[in-house]
């Protein structure tokens, strides 16, 4: 039968299938004393918050490369997440240094460098070299992308996003609702609802899916006027982030 070993076992022949060119030997060892978890998971916040610490440091501006995440075009063969410093993946799994960590890792993956290029529009966040690429990468179907914008050709979704960002015409500003939310949002819609909106690699203008850590972020719909927009969120959502 099934039993703990083989657990180990399949996340040993996983590590050496992803990592197989930058490691020659794992041992695998899985803990389950409760006191031994609970040090082992202080040790990987410590090392998280170093990483995010590092990550704060970094602009859009201070760099010329972005990152490409074509992860979910198994499902949605249109869509391409582009990563920033400032504008991790939708789905909150993956940050600019994970991308570019990746890429060092498996140079043909998932993860490619995008050169900026030109500058086209600082505000909304348009920059020639990242259009080219997502024209190429989504099939030809995108030909612009606004990272600053949910109005003016916005990134597309997939539909692993963690929260989706909603115009509310009523009020002049934006919702945000969380993936874990159930109940009915002020747009009339429940999250499953609006996710039909937004998911399958499409642009529409007023919805965008994104990462929870993007709403924290300076570049937060910066065109459309920032965090000053958003006028409802769950509270579950606001205490996670606050």
């Amino acid at each position: 039968g099934f039993k703990i070993k083989h657990i180990g076992t399949i996340l040993h022949a996983k590590m050496h299938s992803d990592f197989g060119n930058i490691m020659d030997k794992i041992q695998i060892k899985i803990y389950t004393n409760p006191e031994d978890v609970i040090a082992l998971k202080a040790r990987a916040k410590k090392v998280f918050r170093t990483r995010d610490e590092r990550l704060k440091t970094l602009t859009d501006e201070s760099v010329d490369t972005f990152y490409s995440c074509s992860l979910c075009q198994s499902f949605a063969p249109n869509h391409i997440c582009a990563v920033s410093p400032e504008r991790p993946g939708l789905c909150g799994a993956y940050n600019w240094l994970d991308c570019k960590a990746s890429n060092e890792i498996n140079p043909t993956g998932p993860n490619q460098p995008i050169q900026k290029g030109e500058t086209i529009d600082e505000k909304l966040g348009v920059w020639k070299g990242v259009n080219e690429f997502v024209f190429k990468a989504s099939n030809q179907a995108l030909e612009s992308f606004s990272a600053y914008s949910m109005i003016v050709d916005p990134m597309t979704s997939c539909g692993c996003f963690e929260v989706i960002a909603t115009i509310l015409p009523s009020t002049n500003g934006i919702m945000a609702v969380n993936r874990e939310h159930s109940g009915m949002t002020p747009s009339g819609m429940k999250f499953s609802t609006t996710a039909g909106m937004v998911g399958g690699g499409i642009q529409t203008p007023g919805f965008i899916g994104i990462s929870k850590y993007f709403i924290g972020s300076k570049k937060f719909i910066k065109a459309d006027g920032g965090l000053k927009r958003l006028v409802w969120m769950p509270k579950a959502l606001k205490e996670e982030i606050r």
